[in-house]
């Protein structure tokens, strides 16, 4: 059994005693602390929380403990139910509330849940908020609302089509030219809501014909759930046959797009944020963001069209707080998540299938012929285990000297920029490990330039 509170919610594996697993008793003590918090810095006059969950087994379970609190605490809850983590981030601004709760572990096994928690924005709570529920759970620190003063429930299943509805008004969104490429798409939503909202997405879109893998909500995923090329065996073999444009796939909670080309060739999930900021681009310039983690292309295409790109600390709230900061026309993480603020500022894969379709009709291009026109990059991902007794920011800190010559940023671990690839060393939160990305024109050199600098890492922690 596994329980891991972080600043951006709960996560576990479900049952167990209390304390050990994700259970009602932990869900009950996180759901009052993050009420205390809501009520305490919440500044919209508004007494509702949107509660939304994927389509886990343990999905209504937990919802309902969750609901149960949250009107105890006195809040009124709008149950939006079945419904991704973008949906559900766009209905609390929709519905005027101060907050939300999602219900998904993302791309976790079925065994998982979490609560993810929203401000008033539909945004994450920052470090210091998501602290303070933190500390408010472990003293207890709440008081619950006598009779008269418990909270209301409404159920509400219109989002979906709002969420739509708000994707189609996009301007760079342009239907008429999708209508008319004809596309044959194929999707695999991994027995999550994707298979709920995606259909209606694609078929509001004008989208020719959808062929459908694993859409029914079942919670029983029929794959490992992350969208990486080892586990989309399927739908890869799908697309070998021909016949269809683009697969897309999606995590259990829609926040993540990855991309299969026509070819059953794995379009590389890198990439999606590249290609639908090279279409935003060409309609609005302004400045990129990405995290210290994700592929160099996308540095590559906003200088090309003369903008700037910042790279932010890994995680969704650092990625959101630099675009922010610098007024980024797009931007997100490169595991396949999109954010783009005309919309909202979450990782959304429905904002990201519109603007990516939109430009594959303007381009009329293949999907493997637009994947070759960008810079080719190769990522390596790795880790190194130490013991729990090592120092690992000394270590960080020698590796910095001894880099010193190149371009280093420390912002989040320590990343170092080589002129033709880079090394990316970040220490984990919850384990004695540094995991290490690194990038190159082909995969060999960045295998060989990642084992390099772990090699250093290693010999840096026998001495120390």
């Amino acid at each position: 059994m596994t329980l891991i509170k972080s600043i951006s919610g709960i996560r576990g594996t479900i049952g167990g005693r209390a304390g050990e697993g994700l259970n009602p008793l932990d869900i009950v003590k996180f759901t009052s602390a993050y009420a205390t918090l809501i009520r305490k810095t919440c500044t919209v006059k508004s007494n509702k929380i949107v509660v939304g969950r994927d389509a886990r087994l343990s999905g209504e379970m937990v919802k309902n403990v969750v609901v149960g609190t949250l009107m105890g605490m006195g809040w009124d809850v709008v149950d939006i139910d079945l419904a991704s983590t973008p949906t559900t981030e766009l209905a609390v601004t929709m519905e005027g509330a101060s907050g939300g709760i999602i219900l998904t572990a993302s791309h976790n096994p079925k065994q998982w849940n979490a609560l993810k928690l929203l401000n008033e924005k539909g945004e994450f709570l920052n470090k210091e908020e998501g602290n303070e529920v933190l500390r408010i759970a472990e003293a207890e620190d709440f008081d619950f609302a006598d009779v008269d003063h418990l909270g209301s429930y409404r159920k509400d299943l219109t989002y979906n089509q709002k969420h739509i509805d708000s994707v189609l008004a996009l301007d760079l969104v342009d239907v008429e030219a999708i209508r008319k490429a004809g596309f044959k798409v194929a999707i695999d939503c991994v027995n999550s809501v994707g298979g709920i909202i995606l259909p209606q997405l694609l078929e509001a879109l004008g989208v020719e014909h959808v062929e459908k893998l694993y859409c029914e909500p079942t919670g029983n995923f029929q794959h490992n759930p992350e969208p990486l090329e080892k586990n989309l065996g399927d739908i890869m073999a799908l697309m070998k046959k021909g016949g269809c444009d683009v697969a897309f796939v999606v995590d259990p909670d829609v926040d993540r797009l990855a991309m299969i080309c026509e070819d059953g060739r794995m379009y590389g999930e890198e990439y999606t944020l590249v290609t639908v900021a090279d279409y935003v681009l060409k309609h609005t310039p302004g400045s990129t963001v990405s995290n210290l983690s994700s592929t160099r292309a996308l540095r590559d295409v906003t200088r090309s069209y003369g903008q700037q790109y910042y790279a932010s600390a890994v995680g969704e709230v650092n990625v959101t707080t630099k675009m922010k900061e610098v007024g980024a026309v797009i931007g997100g993480e490169g595991n396949g998540g999109v954010i783009y603020p005309a919309s909202h500022y979450g990782r959304d894969a429905l904002v990201g299938i519109a603007l990516f379709l939109s430009h594959l009709a303007h381009e009329g291009k293949k999907v493997s012929e637009l994947r070759a026109s960008y810079p080719a990059y190769f990522m390596a991902k790795n880790r190194i285990d130490l013991t729990p007794d090592t120092d690992v920011d000394a270590i960080l800190a020698k590796v910095k000297e001894l880099y010193k010559n190149e371009e280093i940023n420390d912002v989040d671990g320590v990343k170092i920029d080589f002129p033709d690839k880079w090394v990316h060393l970040r220490k984990s939160n919850t384990e004695p490990i540094i995991r290490v990305y690194s990038e190159a024109h082909t995969q060999e050199e960045a295998e060989q330039i990642g084992r390099q600098v772990m090699q250093v890492v290693q010999e840096l922690s026998m001495h120390n």
